[in-house]
């Protein structure tokens, strides 16, 4: 069967979205972990991933949204058979454990820092975009940065710039970098502590 996607690019609900978000937030911190580094680093990456851990990020999400509700965007999808009816079975994907019935999921996000954090790097600051490995491939991750890059220039900045963190091993990630124009602009360095 053929199949369709219908995608809405939408602000974060604090009410109904902190599970879907802490899934994608889980898959995006894994995906860093691995392909990127040594056994090591996605080991780091994943016991990070505690209750504890997810409720801090999800009220650092709040507060953000607080103060900027557009600072954090969600890729809404909706299945369609060729038909255009809604399709009931749910994506197999550990991931998309908590969707139920037809609901719309959320295949990805994208989060902006507010603009009072301007000042972390002069700059708009792209804290983290990630789109579910299904819907790689499709118009998502385009339709996420356009809504940071929307978020971003409405920002009042010392610098017109949009940065990023990107690992340099990551080559998918540099490469849809590359693709909407962004260009290497110094290097981050970090030390353990």
């Amino acid at each position: 069967m053929s199949e369709d996607i219908d995608v809405r690019i939408r602000p974060y609900d604090p009410d109904s979205d902190p599970e879907a978000l802490w899934d994608l937030k889980r898959g995006f911190e894994t995906g860093l972990g691995s392909g990127t580094g040594d056994d090591g680093k996605q080991e780091q990456y994943e016991e990070k991933l505690t209750t504890e851990y997810g409720e801090r990020y999800l009220d650092w999400v709040f507060w953000c949204t607080k103060h900027d509700p557009r600072c954090v965007s969600v890729a809404e999808v909706e299945t369609r058979d060729e038909e255009g009816q809604a399709d009931e079975t749910e994506i197999e994907d550990s991931d998309a454990e908590s969707t139920e019935g037809n609901d719309p999921e959320l295949a990805g996000y994208v989060f902006v820092l507010p603009q009072q954090l301007a000042m972390i790097w002069d700059a708009a600051v792209l804290n983290e975009i990630y789109v579910r490995p299904e819907y790689r491939g499709t118009q998502i991750a385009d339709d996420l940065m356009a809504a940071a890059v929307g978020v971003a220039e409405e920002q009042d900045l010392p610098l017109d710039r949009l940065v990023l963190d990107v690992d340099r091993e990551n080559d998918r990630a540099r490469a849809f970098y590359d693709r909407h124009g962004f260009e290497h602009w110094g290097e981050m360095v970090a030390r353990e502590l």
